[in-house]
């Protein structure tokens, strides 16, 4: 293969949620009726090409799976229900994708489209991961990387990762964190040749106080000073000469 096919086609509404790591996108080769088999392939293709490591499908079908098994790419899927309970669904997919982050692999999560739900599971994992401190960031940064606001079904899956976080590898850098802020700052222990704080404050208050003048101040006193004392000094008598 050569060309624009080699290099494949980037898939529709592409976006990096953790940089060179973890990006979202709609389903390779479109969703529902907007689906094609060649888009598929070259989607495919550039992922390869990218070095993307593994497909994460979140679709409550098994759509696309021969494709990536054809492809040779390896997959994962954790079908996310339309309605009900997903708890059961984020308890396997977090801890999965937590591990294949840290092997090193390049991952792309999908739906049928680069919607609310894909946008509520890339929350809640940012947040259970400890990579953000607590859901409205999760949110907001999903919002910002997206470019679109997340609606009630998203953040309805977040708020149902907030049952897992406790568990998360995120919870002891939260805690670690809390305990780090609540810490008052290490005391400052003075040494023996250090003056006290009482010392210094009325060294401050009295400059002249308790303070000797240096030794070698009256050596460098001008010459003018020690020749005015000396002659203000009485001169001393001649010793009388010896017979």
């Amino acid at each position: 293969m050569k060309g624009r096919w080699a290099a494949g086609i980037v898939p529709r509404n592409f976006a990096w949620i953790v940089k060179d790591e973890l990006a979202v996108s709609e389903r390779p080769g479109g969703y529902a009726p907007h689906h094609r088999r060649v888009r598929r392939q070259e989607e495919i293709l550039w992922l390869r090409a990218q070095g993307f490591t593994r497909v994460v499908s979140l679709l409550p079908s098994s759509h696309n799976l021969h494709a990536y098994e054809e492809y040779e790419l390896p997959f994962s899927h954790f079908p996310l229900p339309l309605q009900g309970d997903v708890r059961s669904v984020l308890a396997a997919c977090y801890p999965a994708l937590f591990s294949w982050l840290r092997a090193g692999e390049r991952i792309l999560l999908h739906h049928e489209e680069l919607g609310e739900r894909v946008a509520g599971v890339a929350a809640g994992y940012l947040w259970w991961a400890g990579l953000l401190p607590s859901a409205p960031q999760a949110v907001s940064a999903v919002e910002h990387l997206l470019r679109r606001q997340m609606g009630s079904a998203g953040r309805s899956i977040v708020a149902a990762a907030a049952e897992l976080v406790p568990n998360g590898p995120g919870a002891a850098a939260l805690a670690e964190r809390a305990t780090r802020q609540a810490e008052p700052p290490p005391l400052r222990l003075a040494t023996s040749d250090e003056p006290s704080a009482a010392a210094r404050a009325r060294a401050r208050a009295h400059p002249s106080a308790g303070e000797a003048p240096p030794a070698a101040s009256a050596a460098k006193r001008p010459a003018r000073s020690r020749k005015a004392a000396a002659k203000a000094a009485p001169e001393a008598p001649e010793a009388p000469a010896s017979r």
